[in-house]
């Protein structure tokens, strides 16, 4: 019966280079490499992006599926949204002016900032949500500007949201295509 033998102190030829961005494990036996890439882990907190002043005004808004959570509060003009200037958040320039219409209608778009977490949806119907968001806000700030924000509709919500799919249905009112022969 063959001894059982057990090393301990043999080291692998293998070199490890090391860089600052991901490691290579360089096998002298093998003209083999293998880039390991280092797991990038963030770790924030519930709103770290979120850094709000302590005077504001807030505001919810709702489109479709989407809810904008908005604050508003004295600034130099700049709209961000989950962390990112609007511009770079929504790349489309009517939607991007759509949101700013409620702060452009009062002439006050220089001189509040505005701070928004976007849930869900899509992209239009976040700026919905943030437009119902800005207007809300701005009410909240000063009941005088009611009757400007209610002559565009910029107080009303847009509560067009999905119909279900029913059963027997392909979608929620589109029938199955129907073949008489």
């Amino acid at each position: 019966m063959p001894k059982k033998v057990v090393v301990t102190d043999v080291k692998p030829n293998v070199d490890v280079m090391s860089d600052t961005k991901s490691k290579v494990l360089v096998n002298s036996n093998a003209s083999e490499q293998k880039v390991i890439k280092p797991k990038l882990t963030v770790e924030r907190s519930k709103s770290s992006f979120l850094k709000v002043p302590s005077k504001n005004c807030y505001g919810t808004g709702k489109r479709k599926t989407s809810i904008a959570k908005v604050w508003v509060f004295e600034g130099t003009g700049i709209i961000e949204v989950n962390g990112i200037p609007v511009a770079d958040y929504i790349k489309n320039e009517l939607m991007v002016d759509y949101i700013w219409w409620p702060l452009n209608k009062l002439n006050i778009s220089n001189k509040y900032n505005v701070v928004v977490k976007a849930l869900g949806g899509g992209l239009i119907g976040q700026a919905g949500a943030i437009r119902l968001g800005i207007a809300r806000a701005l009410l909240e700030m000063n009941q005088d500007f009611k009757a400007l924000l209610r002559e565009d509709g910029l107080l009303t919500r847009d509560s067009r949201i999905k119909e279900r799919k029913k059963y027997g249905r392909k979608k929620a009112r589109k029938g199955f295509q129907f073949r008489k022969r």
